[in-house]
């Protein structure tokens, strides 16, 4: 165990005064203000002279820190602790620490960071978001800014977005850690509710956005109140003995963060709420309801009845609907109200037209799982809420869960500002450089990558119908692999997976796919996607973490090949996954085939497909390529622009605590 001094960790649990920072809600008039200078300020930048200078500097010392043995090493590290501690996270103490952790990464690990890494690790321990090109190695970058930080006592989380990622970091890093006479641990969804207060009390913590937050969510029903007034609450609410209760306080605190895929969690998970819920009496009747709703539903017509707009998924009830509805027979007192029927019956509508089964959601054994449309995953933590979830699974005929209440809830934007301070990294931080910077006041800094890229990209081919385009990326693929070079083929959802693997087989392919209903082996799967001649089809790679090993014989005959079959709404997404082929400077190549039917291409910018399809009627072959640049252009622009402003309304909505969409935990 750590004899470091920690501030924020006294034996008595009860009466540990634990960090916690409450972000000042701004005035309308500090957001216009903030919004400008954003726009008048670089949104990222890459390292300065100062950087240079640091990173050579951490690396003579480290020259002269190779001659200790490894208890001197530590010992050499440890104490810069005081220095760091009273002076802050800088100067020559700061050095000296970061070049130990790099010379006994090298003694355990046998891996030394790079100039690069040294760069982006110390940034990161001022609280920078860094981009780091896929493949330049993340894990260890972590490393300089939570031994750094941890040196000093304050709680620090290494936050991933998965379980497979927590552990592995841990046991990768966990050497070096133990080495500096450090502690650590790892929280997952596996980790029983007992055993968590004894890690989070750990020098660093590995675990997932969910996980850290919910145990913060749990801490707080606890407590009955917010977190920074443990100081009053130690001994008027749970007593000099900590009371019944303490048992239940699980973290030391919000010191000190680094995110990995920072993008993911501020920008994409932004619009999900984090929500503790607890069962709701409604049993049969409310399941007769949703049953009723949704079959009147389904008989009301388009244009006559209500009215779509997909591209905000809501729905316009007209009022002719106002007829049908007051001729429904409540089967549940609960619609027996008009607007309570007009807003259950605008979820039934939702339910139809806008959640499409093997995209936005699977159906299993156990009923209905949601898709996470950044990652291809399956969450099956996750429920669409006010009732929105039961409608779909009425839809669907699945057994169905029962209508929860809301006991706690944040959202991850609200969460992570109550941190002390916190810093990420991503491989795609340049798309959401301003928006870090508006919303989390995070500046991006842009590192170059070790080795020169040596990656090339096709230009993009655009096709007028999607059976079309299938067919060829299934010709390519196989033309390609039969080559000896291996092909990833990314899809946006379950059911384009299926289709092109269907298509691959046809011709004489043994695809491997990875989707929703096929992810417990993702990391071996991910991992042999670079072996000789495989062909795998996933969907988005966001995320994913694994490595695509390729070896040189396969990277001599080009590398990896990715194929993107349909544009994201994130051009972020899209970079994600090129980004998986020309790693480290290898040799690799992307294309792009997409369709004029693609729902992104459809939802936000039909009039310019009406457009290209009636220029090119008898055309229905490929379309020149520009016009797919300029199509996908346009359609993200829009798509992103949406993005933002859903998430500025969700912050909006969580001031006012009226969510619509959240996490459930199986275990409160």
């Amino acid at each position: 165990m750590s004899d470091v001094a920690r501030p924020w960790c006294a034996p008595d649990r009860a009466d540990t005064v634990e960090p916690e920072r409450r972000p000042r809600v701004p005035k309308r008039s500090d957001e216009i203000v903030l919004t400008l200078l954003s726009h008048l300020r670089r949104a990222s930048t890459g390292p300065g002279l100062r950087s240079w200078f640091e990173t050579r500097d951490v690396m003579r010392i480290g020259r002269r820190l190779a001659a200790l043995d490894d208890a001197a090493l530590a010992d050499r590290v440890r104490a810069q602790a005081p220095v760091l501690l009273s002076r802050g996270l800088r100067g020559h103490p700061m050095r000296v620490a970061a070049a130990g952790v790099r010379e006994m990464t090298w003694r355990k690990l046998r891996m030394r960071h790079h100039p690069v890494q040294i760069t982006g690790g110390l940034a990161l321990a001022r609280g920078r978001i860094v981009e780091m090109a896929t493949g330049e190695g993340k894990t260890i970058t972590a490393l300089i800014p939570a031994v750094l930080v941890a040196l000093t006592g304050t709680p620090v989380h290494i936050i991933t977005v998965n379980r497979y990622l927590a552990e592995r970091d841990a046991e990768t890093l966990g050497p070096v850690i133990a080495a500096l006479g450090l502690t650590h641990g790892v929280i997952t969804d596996q980790t029983e509710h007992h055993l968590r207060p004894a890690i989070h009390a750990r020098d660093i913590v590995f675990s997932t956005n969910s996980d850290i937050a919910f145990d913060y969510l749990r801490d707080r029903l606890a407590l009955g109140r917010d977190r920074t007034a443990l100081e009053t609450i130690a001994r008027r609410a749970l007593g000099r003995d900590g009371g019944r209760d303490a048992a239940r306080i699980l973290t030391r605190g919000l010191g000190f963060a680094v995110i990995d895929e920072v993008d993911s969690i501020l920008i994409d998970e932004a619009q999900t709420p984090l929500i503790i819920t607890a069962q709701r009496p409604g049993g049969d009747a409310a399941r007769a309801a949703d049953d009723a709703l949704l079959a009147l539903a389904d008989s009301l017509e388009e244009g006559t009845h209500f009215r779509l707009d997909r591209k905000a998924r809501a729905v316009r009830l007209l009022p002719p609907v106002a007829d049908v509805l007051a001729g429904l027979k409540p089967p549940t007192p609960e619609l027996i109200p008009e607007i309570a029927r007009r807003e259950a019956m605008v979820k039934a509508l939702s339910a139809l037209h806008f959640y499409r089964r093997d995209e936005h959601y699977i159906v299993t054994g156990d009923g209905l799982a949601i898709v996470d449309e950044f990652t291809g995953r399956v969450m099956p933590d996750r429920q669409w809420q006010s009732g929105l979830h039961q409608m779909i699974e009425a839809k669907e005929r699945v057994e169905r869960s029962g209508k929860r209440e809301t006991l706690a809830q944040i959202t991850y934007q609200t969460f992570f500002a109550r941190y002390l301070w916190f810093a990420g990294m991503t491989g795609t931080a340049a798309e959401a450089a301003r928006e870090l910077r508006l919303s989390h006041g995070r500046a991006v800094l842009r590192l170059p990558t070790h080795r020169r890229i040596r990656r090339k990209t096709e230009r993009t081919r655009l096709f007028g119908r999607s059976d079309r385009r299938w067919a060829v990326v299934a010709r390519d693929a196989a033309r390609i692999a039969a080559r000896g070079r291996p092909v990833l083929i990314g899809t946006r959802s379950v059911a384009a997976s299926e289709e092109i693997a269907e298509r691959l087989r046809a011709i004489g392919q043994v695809p491997t796919v990875l989707n929703a209903r096929q992810d417990e082996d993702e990391a071996e799967i991910v991992a042999r996607a670079g072996e000789r001649g495989r062909i795998t089809v996933a969907t988005n790679m966001a995320g994913r973490g694994t490595d695509i090993v390729v070896r040189p014989e396969i990277e001599a005959m080009g590398g990896l090949h990715v194929i993107v079959t349909e544009f994201h709404g994130s051009s972020r997404i899209d970079r994600q996954l090129i980004g998986r082929t020309g790693r480290q400077g290898q040799r690799g190549s992307a294309a792009a085939y997409v369709s004029l039917e693609d729902a992104l291409f459809a939802d936000m910018a039909p009039g310019m497909v009406r457009l290209l399809r009636a220029i090119t009627a008898r055309w229905p072959g490929q379309l020149p390529g520009f016009m797919a640049e300029f199509l996908r252009k346009l359609a993200q622009s829009r798509s992103e622009q949406r993005g933002r402003k859903r998430r500025a309304e969700t912050v909006r909505r969580a001031r006012k605590q009226d969510k619509a969409l959240g996490f459930r935990p199986d275990n409160i």
